[in-house]
């Protein structure tokens, strides 16, 4: 029930209804209205302020979740980079060393893919940086393997050309020799069997019956095929790869033909006692870029360290040559 309000009239004296005029109901209900508001707005301010919804602490959740992938990638990251660069070390100082090949400059492989506006869209984000951070180093990594990838394909090349120049180089003795009882004279000077003054010996003579096969040395191409009764007699040169050259002189049987392809271990003649020669032997000279070695440095593939050591002792013996 609505309370009744009188006010004593001093005037009248006596006591009459209070009438409260419509101004002032007006303005009380005004500022009732007006102080809920200001309230409410102070709640709804202080809850979004510290008050999370539940959309709003699941997308939170989220945001923590993926910063912490992105830490736990950026850490992967800074793991396969360092693998990365370990190979770029054994790339440059080992693989292609033993290649003879130049390092990949750094700033080659270090090389940028990209202007920093290329992450500008990411920078939009709340975490702008650790993002783009994150793609400029995925764009880095993926520069760096695509680039150790083609240095691998050439390496690859590169072997295979190895195994061609190794299959090459003058590796075996010419005859069968597992005995090392065919040495009869070395490289060096040598006292002359038809004029008997010293003079120098430029191959190594491999004594053995006349008919013995003659073996290339090294995978090549028959160059020069002659025959004759001076000097080098019956007589077989060989171009290897990378400038050598062997030489086999002296045959009494030649069984290849100029421009004929052979390979190492190939038979290419038999041993004779042709041209400038006093006995039935093989002359066998190697030669690199036109300057004759000594043979007996070439024979790594068929002795073992005991029997190359007795070779050279052989090879030595100041004694006259056979041509």
């Amino acid at each position: 029930m609505k309370k009744v309000k009188y006010y004593y009239n001093t005037q009248a004296l006596r006591y009459e209804k209070f009438e409260e005029a419509f101004r002032t109901k007006f303005m009380r209900i005004l500022g009732f209205i007006s102080a809920a508001l200001v309230f409410a707005f102070i709640i709804v301010y202080l809850a979004y302020t510290y008050l999370d919804s539940p959309k709003e602490k699941a997308l939170r959740r989220e945001l923590t979740e993926m910063q912490l992938e992105y830490d736990l990638l950026n850490k992967k990251l800074d793991q396969m980079s360092s693998v990365v660069a370990d190979l770029e070390e054994r790339d440059d100082n080992i693989y292609r060393v033993i290649f003879e090949a130049e390092p990949i400059p750094s700033s080659i492989r270090q090389a940028g893919s990209g202007g920093i506006n290329k992450y500008r869209e990411l920078m939009s984000f709340d975490n702008g940086q650790l993002m783009a951070s994150t793609a400029a180093k995925m764009d880095q990594m993926r520069r760096q393997l695509y680039i150790q990838s083609k240095s691998y394909d050439e390496i690859s090349v590169m072997i295979k050309k190895k195994a061609e120049v190794l299959a090459s180089i003058p590796a075996i003795q010419p005859i069968s020799n597992k005995q090392l009882s065919h040495i009869a004279s070395g490289f060096g000077m040598r006292i002359d069997p038809i004029y008997k003054i010293p003079k120098m010996h430029e191959g190594l003579d491999f004594t053995a019956p006349t008919g013995t096969p003659i073996h290339a040395t090294g995978n090549g191409t028959i160059s020069v095929v002659e025959y004759g009764d001076r000097g080098y007699g019956n007589h077989v040169i060989i171009n290897h790869m990378v400038g050598y050259q062997t030489h086999y002189a002296h045959m009494s049987r030649i069984i290849v033909r100029e421009g004929q392809v052979v390979k190492r271990g190939d038979v290419i003649g038999h041993v004779g006692s042709t041209g400038k020669s006093t006995a039935p032997h093989c002359h066998y000279e190697v030669i690199r870029n036109g300057v004759k070695l000594d043979p007996v440095n070439f024979f790594f593939n068929d002795l073992t360290p005991a029997e190359y050591e007795e070779m050279l002792k052989q090879a030595a013996l100041s004694n006259q040559s056979f041509d």
